[in-house]
């Protein structure tokens, strides 16, 4: 046989440009097909080399040297009113970027709702919501204190937070205890059992946790998302594993430091909430991404963040500034007894994981996520390649094995983004658009590419 006669001889492997109806096509007569994703450059799409004087290409490069050259490491906990600086009593940060009581989701005001009630601010959920919305309390985003909360992402002054420290820069950052999933804060729930967990976390598990952390010394952040990433997390809607090594980081010390009771019942409590390493990913990420910022020239994503009303991103090059659009509906999986006209619009800075290169941009060495999420083994592979489309490195610490340990995709690029039509993905979880309900389910988004036109427009008149 032939060199073409053994070419032709092969199986076909499809490759499709364009339409996804011409892949499921194919898909459906037994063809194996690769869907590549593209669509012409946005409107007002322009080749963007130099800004402000500077390479933008060698710029993007400096934010991702930085971002990978992070060491966060948890060193500690406190109360937020005592260890966030600018943090005072009548402050209630939230997730994603500002946003007013009128303006704000479901999910994210029953939250409010529920912090002003575990502060004894309130007596009564009717008496929380006229006292947020009489602007006695202050409303501003996680991320204006270098803080960072899963879905409504709710800190109030009373609530004990994890600091952790970047060792390369002297950054921190912050965020509170997990509390699991369900009928919790952070999902827009302030029932009787939501305000009574609080208060354990904050009188039991935060004192031994903080009792064992001065014993162990500070935790290496890094190496353990690097080793959770490789046992099967993403660190975003799986954590599993990170759980896991954290509750054998901290067990011994625990056992050490607390009565035998206390000591059992923070690890049961952490043993049974898989997602207790998110509150963990998360401020470690946060403390890697904030050298990146403010940057001369740098088109790379340093926060990405969703309050249930906006989604919102800020750019290295433009500082502090937000570029917005209205957050989109999650496409998942439903818990039983919802669907998806219960569900609110996407909400939460844990976007911050896919930010610095994990989440759901590590999708692929996360097969097992979309058992919770919906999709496909392949539908994970694919979305971590497409994400390669659209940043500016890969990862030097993160790496996935599938991928013959590739580094996971890192540095979102403004100008890849507008120019491909690719927007970053993530997986999420659903919460309920009614105050005090709580989770409704988890799926995957896309990111609205409104606020990346808009980031475009402002990196392209500076």
């Amino acid at each position: 046989m032939n060199k073409i006669q053994e070419l032709f001889s092969q199986p076909l492997r499809p490759i499709n440009l364009g339409l996804e109806t011409f892949a499921a096509s194919m898909a459906a007569q037994g063809m194996e097909v690769a869907t590549v994703e593209w669509q012409p450059p946005a409107d007002g799409y322009v080749e963007l080399d130099t800004l402000q004087g500077v390479d933008v290409d060698a710029a993007n490069v400096e934010a991702v040297q930085r971002i990978m050259a992070g060491r966060p490491m948890l060193i500690g906990m406190g109360i937020a009113r005592e260890v966030i600086p600018g943090f005072h009593p009548r402050l209630i940060t939230h997730s994603g970027p500002p946003v007013t009581w009128q303006r704000m989701s479901g999910p994210t005001r029953g939250a409010v709702i529920g912090a002003l009630l575990y502060e004894g601010l309130a007596e009564t959920p009717e008496a929380a919501a006229e006292l947020a919305a009489s602007g006695a309390i202050e409303f501003a985003p996680c991320h204006h204190f270098n803080a960072v909360g899963p879905m409504a992402g709710i800190i109030s002054p009373s609530m004990p937070v994890f600091i952790v420290r970047n060792e390369a820069t002297g950054h921190l950052a912050y965020a509170t205890q997990n509390e699991g999933l369900g009928r919790v804060l952070r999902y827009g729930a302030y029932g009787p059992e939501v305000i009574q967990r609080l208060r354990w976390m904050e009188t039991v598990l935060y004192p031994a946790l903080q009792r064992a952390l001065e014993q162990t010394g500070p935790i290496d952040l890094r190496s353990m998302t690097a080793q959770a990433l490789h046992m099967g997390d993403e660190c975003h809607n799986r954590n599993k594993a990170g759980t896991s090594l954290f509750i054998r980081a901290i067990g011994p010390a625990l056992a050490e430091t607390s009565d035998a009771a206390t000591a059992a019942a923070a690890l049961r409590f952490m043993d049974g909430n898989d997602h207790f390493y998110l509150n963990l990913s998360m401020p470690a990420i946060k403390a890697m991404l904030l050298p990146a910022e403010q940057i001369p020239g740098c088109t790379v994503v340093t926060v990405m963040a969703r309050n249930g009303t906006d989604w919102g991103i800020r750019v290295s090059a433009t500082g502090d500034r937000w570029f917005t659009a209205p957050s989109p509906l999650v496409e998942g999986l439903w818990l039983p007894g919802y669907k998806p006209e219960d569900a609110n619009p996407d909400i939460g800075d844990s976007a911050i994981t896919e930010t610095g290169g994990i989440g759901g941009f590590a999708l692929a060495g996360a097969p097992a996520i979309v058992q919770f999420v919906g999709g496909t083994p392949t539908d994970a592979v694919n979305t971590t390649l497409a994400m390669y489309e659209i940043t500016a490195g890969e990862h030097s610490a993160f790496s996935i094995p599938p991928l013959n340990f590739r580094g996971t995709p890192v540095g979102v690029d403004v100008r890849r983004v507008v120019e491909t039509g690719i927007t970053p993905r993530l997986n999420t979880g659903i919460a309920h658009k009614e105050p005090g309900v709580g989770m409704v389910g988890a799926g995957l988004v896309a990111a609205p590419m409104g606020c990346f036109r808009a980031a475009f427009e402002a990196l392209k008149a500076l």
